[in-house]
């Protein structure tokens, strides 16, 4: 627990971060971020063969790693050897590849960004994986503390991708504990990061492959301001707080910077981080789950209504028109669709094929969206949403839906969260090492981050079973 203190927003980050102890961490704590580490490396070994994936591999092994001891692999790969940014910049794009990353309510996918840049950093470093863990837990604390800082819906409704925006500070945060860098040293990094700081959500406007990119990117610059605030180059150290140009003030107007320090070492928002059962936008969950709820009374051809908070309305409530897998993945209408027909909302909804099919395009077109005003006094804290669909004789049904299923409030979230990571990875690795990998994860006390990385190395792409596109 961290005691009261005088320091400015930043340096009072700084100082917990860079005095932060595997120990100082409650095992509830540790027990969560073992689980999403697990789911993450999960969608990231699913996620690897994407095309938007294969395009950042190729641009991150257009220059050889400079000389040096510090090497990372990209996961599922045994021989591939980056610098420890640029293997986060790929990992953490396949761990967002498909919409099946973890997130939290404070409306960001810390996973992505946060264990693909300890990973990396760790596997070059051979840290242990206590070390490995206490920077995971730094990494998922600050990024979910800013956004909360920011204020997840006005920050949302600015035009901002809160994963971009937050994430290199989380990326830098873990970083800082894996480099052992002293207090000075991890001002310097926040401030690098935070200066690096942005994304933007015009990726809705045609659903263009740039949101898979943000949590990559955010990894590789946090890693980069770390190595940069160790070498000796200087970052802004009141990053956050600054008048002129302060993270806090320059992306939204009424920040609440005790988000950030309130309680910071006694709660640990880390562990609220939800899993997702479903390939799509985090924010329409609860909507599927509605949905698949309705669908064994539903009569197709009758009317559908989704209910829906402001900004997942302004954020995923466009009109549906075929388009690309983002176009669908983020889309209210085509998710609920899809729930109602298929029973499922898995990749193989997003096939080319599913998501131009006319049966579902044409139930997607019809679905009446409601902007409902009490859920706005829900959201963000509670993801919440609701569908009406016409059963037998014409009657409208509602289910609604306060947390989706892949929140930790649900009591069945780590067996879901398991049998996840087996569907996925199972065809990538075998059972065996899909076993063994998972053992060593629930394990990581005893382990390296090599040894990790090791258990996630993949059979031959050739023989892989490759998700679909």
């Amino acid at each position: 627990m961290m005691a009261a203190s005088t320091l400015p927003t930043t340096r009072m980050m700084a100082s917990w971060i860079a005095g932060l102890r595997h120990e100082d961490v409650p095992l509830p704590v540790r027990d969560a971020l073992r689980r999403l580490l697990l789911d993450t490396l999960g969608v990231g070994l699913f996620g690897r063969d994407q095309p938007w994936t294969e395009a950042v591999r190729a641009w991150a092994q257009m220059a050889k790693p400079a000389n040096g001891k510090r090497r990372a692999r990209l996961w599922g790969d045994s021989d591939t050897q980056l610098r420890p940014a640029d293997a986060a910049l790929v990992n953490g794009t396949a761990a967002h590849a498909y919409e099946l990353d973890d997130y939290h309510n404070a409306k960001l996918h810390p996973g992505a960004v946060v264990v693909s840049a300890a990973l990396a950093l760790a596997e070059s470093l051979d840290s242990d994986g206590a070390h490995l863990e206490t920077a995971i837990v730094a990494g998922y604390e600050v990024m979910i503390r800013t956004a909360l800082a920011l204020g997840p819906s006005p920050a949302r409704l600015r035009g901002w991708h809160l994963t971009a925006v937050c994430g290199p500070l989380g990326a830098a945060a873990a970083a800082v504990v894996l480099l052992g860098l002293d207090e000075e040293r991890a001002a310097w990094a926040l401030g690098l990061a935070g200066t690096q700081a942005g994304g933007l959500f015009a990726f809705t406007a045609d659903g263009s492959a740039s949101k898979r990119f943000h949590p990559g990117r955010a990894a590789q610059a946090g890693i980069m301001a770390a190595e940069l605030a160790e070498l000796g180059l200087s970052g802004p150290s009141k990053i956050y707080e600054a008048v002129d140009g302060g993270l806090l003030g320059t992306f939204v107007d009424n920040a609440d910077a005790s988000q950030l320090t309130e309680s910071l070492g006694n709660i640990w928002h880390a562990a609220d981080t939800s899993f997702k059962p479903y390939a799509c936008c985090g924010s329409l969950h609860a909507h599927v789950d509605a949905a698949l709820a309705l669908r064994p009374h539903w009569r197709n051809g009758g009317r559908v209504r989704v209910g829906l908070a402001n900004v997942v309305e302004v954020q995923c409530g466009y009109d549906y028109a075929p388009g690309s897998e983002l176009n669908a993945q983020m889309s209210a209408r085509y998710c609920v669709a899809a729930a109602l027909l298929d029973g499922a909302v898995l990749p193989a909804q997003f096939a080319p094929s599913r998501i131009a099919d006319p049966v579902v395009t044409r139930l997607a077109q019809e679905i009446e969206l409601v902007h409902d005003a009490e859920l706005d006094q829900l959201y963000p804290v509670h993801f919440a949403g609701w569908v009406e669909s016409e059963v037998a004789g014409g009657k409208l049904e509602r289910a609604m839906f306060r947390d989706p299923s892949g929140s930790p409030l649900n009591a069945t979230m780590e067996q879901s969260l398991r049998r996840k990571f087996f569907t996925l990875t199972i065809p990538i690795l075998g059972e065996q090492k899909a076993n063994e990998l998972a053992a060593t994860v629930d394990d990581l006390d005893h382990h390296t981050a090599r040894e990790v990385l090791q258990g996630a190395t993949a059979a031959a792409r050739a023989t892989a079973n490759l998700p679909v596109r």
